[in-house]
């Protein structure tokens, strides 16, 4: 079995580097930086808000050495939600190299998505029913009532909560979600059978958006740039442009990777 997911995981890294180079330049612009243990790309939060945010994720690897990111994100690109986060965590290298235990919350607010992805390492006591009951009870309630920062306040803290506890404590709690029969629409799946949905998720994409568009962009340029200035959601637009960054942090991933773990909600 070991073999195998050896091989899986081979032709899972040839796939998307394969889709990198068919992508070109456009794949590199799809990912903020990674500018803190908070990256409020869609501009959500307060200072004081991310300022909290940030002190209490800090707080959570300093006590247990896990990284624990929150990224605001105001434009998918055409992604579904699992796949930009499984991207995303796998560029940020979110965790430690060995035990692959990091973990993202992502907010697409105009898109109106959220996710949960979890590193290899953590999926045990972080589980994809787990993750779907944190984010329909403590998450999406405040989300419904357009309270966006109250939302990722008590999705984060539902989390920390269980990456802190006693290892056999936080897989009691995991087990008993999973009894609850609460989890993705993925959850059930096995090892394999989620590597083979990874692959799915990796092609959709450019097969049915991006590379459409790309060849849109190509034969009818003008049409594509007045496209583009009319491409606009009802409601709150989070541009994410009024506020700076600084790019001194000195927060940085460990290089942990990301197997497609976790659950996604919307609002």
């Amino acid at each position: 079995m070991t073999a195998v997911h050896s091989l899986l995981a081979r032709l899972a890294f040839a796939i998307a580097a394969l889709a990198a180079v068919v992508a070109g330049p456009v794949s590199a612009q799809d990912f903020p930086a990674l500018s803190g243990r908070v990256v409020d790309a869609a501009d959500i939060l307060s200072n004081s808000e991310e300022a909290q945010l940030t002190a209490n994720l800090a707080a959570v690897e300093e006590q247990n050495g896990r990284q624990f990111v929150v990224a605001t994100i105001p434009d998918l690109q055409g992604y579904p939600i699992e796949d930009y986060g499984y991207r995303l965590g796998r560029e940020w290298g979110i965790g430690d190299a060995e035990r692959n235990d990091g973990i993202l919350l992502i907010v697409a607010p105009n898109e109106r998505k959220v996710r949960i992805e979890v590193g290899y390492g953590l999926e045990g006591v972080m589980t994809d029913a787990l993750s779907k009951v944190i984010i329909e009870r403590n998450i999406i309630p405040h989300f419904k009532a357009d309270n966006l920062p109250r939302g990722i306040e008590a999705g984060s803290d539902a989390i920390i909560r269980q990456i802190s506890l006693p290892e056999e404590e936080a897989l009691a709690i995991a087990s008993q979600a999973q009894s609850q029969g609460t989890g993705s629409r993925y959850e059930g799946l096995g090892t394999i059978a989620k590597i083979v949905l990874i692959f799915v998720l990796l092609a959709l994409p450019w097969v049915f958006f991006i590379l459409p568009m790309i060849i849109f962009a190509k034969l009818y340029p003008k049409r594509y740039k007045k496209w583009k200035k009319r491409r606009s959601r009802g409601g709150r637009i989070y541009s994410g442009g009024s506020r700076s960054y600084s790019s001194s942090s000195s927060f940085s991933g460990g290089g942990g990777s990301f197997g497609g773990g976790g659950a996604s909600g919307s609002w």
